[in-house]
Order: C-alpha cells, then structure tokens, then sequence
C-alpha cells in the first residue's frame, strides 16, 4: 500500500499544472533601460493572462515566445501610460495572428479625471477614435478578433477555463485602479497594481497567496504625495506579514528605488521573513 501511494503521487506530479509568472516589464513610466509594467500568466508553458501593457512590453512579449492566440484575457489594472500605452499595438499585431476568438480587456471603471475600459477602447478604436481605421475590432463581424471591454467597479469575481480572477477596486490617488488574485489548482497570485493600500484591502486580497506582486515606486521616506499613490517598503512587509505571504517579488522599480534595494529589504525584514526577490524584465518565476 505505501509503494502504491508512492507511485500515485509521482504520477500525479508528473502531470500537475504548471504555473509560472514572467515580468515583461518592471520598470515605471521613466526612462530607465526597463520595460514599464506588463505581466505574463504562463499555464503549461502557454501564455493565457497579460495583465498591463506597458510601455515597451510587446516586444519582451514577442522576446518571451509568447503567443496572442493563447490569452484567454487581458487585464489593465488602470490607464496611467506606463500600464497601457502598448495596447494598440497589440491589437494592431494580433490581425497578422491566427486568433480569431474574442479577448477579453478588463479594466476599471472611470471618474470625472479618467475613462472607464470601455470609453478607453472607443476613444481608441471607435467611430471617432484615435485609430478609427481599425474600428472593426470592436465589432463580432471583423478579419481579425474582436476586443471587449469587461468594466470592474467595487470588487469582481471572473471564471476562464485556465483559472479565475478576482478584482477589486484599490486607492491609487484620484486615479481609478485595480489589483486581482489569480486562482490556479490551489495555488494564487496576487498583482497588487499600483496603490498605497489606503482601504486595507490588500491583506485580505492576499490571504495565504504564493506570490505577491508588489509595485516597489517609492523608498520609505517618501513625502505625502507619493505615499498618496505608493506603498513603501514599510507598508508592502504589513501586508505580507499579515496575509501569510508565501514570496514577495517587488517591481515596478523607478530611479528613487534603484540602488537602495538593501534599504529596502532591511524595512521589509522586520516584519516579513520570507523570500523577497527584486524583479527584472523577463524575469520567470515558478509559482510551487
């Protein structure tokens, strides 16, 4: 019987899922030799979540070997430039692909001071849009795909056949922003998208999670307007403590960050003892 049960559980890990995040881009919106935020969800070393598009993204997607035809969605967790600006071009891209099924675009929902999804991909591709020329995108009928935009406001729960998500609404100053759990055979992780935690929602977004994607903008000393958009060191090590974080991975790295990572993990190990890893573009972890 106990050789038996051996056999099984080397069989069943022979064929577990295998789940893998790749950072594109983990940089910010400056000038710093990085690709601005983008993030792959690989499942069976297929490509099936982009979450932002980033400046500069697409190519670490296309240098990654990813495919467009295998997403099932794409999340925008808000419209700041360094999160979106490379949208058009994939879409642009993915007429010269073989996918022909619907993606999903999920972002939030607007305010008087930015759009919500859907008013974003009008204004890009709509009747009087930027890139009107390709305003058949947004229409079933069309030579290419068709992108639909899925508006999250307050707290969302969604299904694809790889895996779900759960959204909710963050406080990133006046800007409308998410962060999501992904959800995989029983393994989690969380993007936390830019904010300074402000509501406390993080924690329990994160609870007991294998990977937590930190957005590391601002070092600890940061004046109140920066506080009012980024957590700092401080606050990324509260709420992994207090969520049972299994692995930090900080990113969106900007300049006033760089070179003071061992500040940085000074302030996060005083409260977090788990594994901390600073990100690079293209940079592939595998979520155990």
């Amino acid at each position: 019987m106990k050789y038996l049960l051996i056999i099984l559980l080397s069989i069943s890990s022979l064929f577990a899922t295998k789940i893998e995040l790749e950072v594109l881009g983990s940089g910010g919106p400056e000038l710093d030799g990085r690709a601005s935020t983008s993030y792959i969800l690989w499942i069976d070393n297929k490509a099936r979540l982009l979450v932002d598009m980033g400046s500069g993204s697409m190519l670490r997607f296309e240098q990654s070997g990813a495919k467009l035809k295998d997403l099932e969605a794409v999340v925008l967790t808000h419209l700041h430039i360094d999160h979106a600006v490379d949208l058009p071009s994939y879409v642009k891209a993915g007429f010269f692909t073989s996918r022909y099924k619907k993606l999903d675009i999920i972002g939030p929902k607007g305010n008087n001071s930015f759009p919500s999804i859907d008013e974003y991909l009008v204004g890009l591709f709509g009747e009087n849009g930027i890139y009107r020329y390709m305003r058949d995108v947004l229409n079933e009928d069309n030579d290419s795909f068709q992108i639909k935009a899925i508006p999250i406001e307050n707290e969302k729960t969604l299904k694809y056949k790889s895996f779900s998500l759960k959204l909710i609404t963050v406080h990133h100053g006046m800007v409308p922003a998410l962060a999501l759990r992904i959800d995989i055979d029983g393994k989690s992780i969380v993007i936390s998208g830019d904010t300074n935690n402000q509501d406390n929602t993080l924690e329990d977004l994160a609870k007991d999670t294998n990977l937590f994607i930190a957005h590391h903008a601002i070092p600890q000393d940061s004046g109140k307007f920066a506080r009012a958009l980024h957590m700092n060191p401080s606050m990324i090590a509260k709420i992994a403590k207090d969520a049972n974080v299994k692995k930090i991975i900080l990113t969106h790295r900007m300049n006033r960050t760089l070179n003071h990572e061992k500040e940085s993990l000074e302030i996060i190990n005083k409260e977090f003892q788990g594994e901390v890893i600073f990100a690079e573009d293209r940079m592939k972890i595998e979520v155990k």
